[in-house]
């Protein structure tokens, strides 16, 4: 039986270059889209605690300080 003509080993090398080419850039683009949504994030994020900060009327330096209290009294009571 005959299988046919065989591709010559630079097409196949040419031919997978490409796929990788291909591949590279879909990752790219991915990356970027990635990239804008936990961007998108951050900013939902930083949006919800002002929102927050402004319902308590907290400066987020007021804020940082009681967090910062807060983690050092857990500490020294899990010591």
């Amino acid at each position: 039986m005959a299988r046919g003509v065989r591709k010559p080993i630079e097409e196949k090398i040419r031919e997978k270059r490409e796929v990788i080419a291909s591949l590279k850039k879909r990752i790219q683009k991915e990356n970027a889209e990635l990239e804008e949504l936990l961007k998108e994030e951050r900013e939902r994020n930083l949006e919800a605690l002002n929102s927050l900060l402004s319902e308590m009327n907290l400066s987020p330096e007021e804020a940082a300080e009681i967090l910062k209290n807060s983690l050092e009294q857990k500490e020294g009571d899990a010591a």
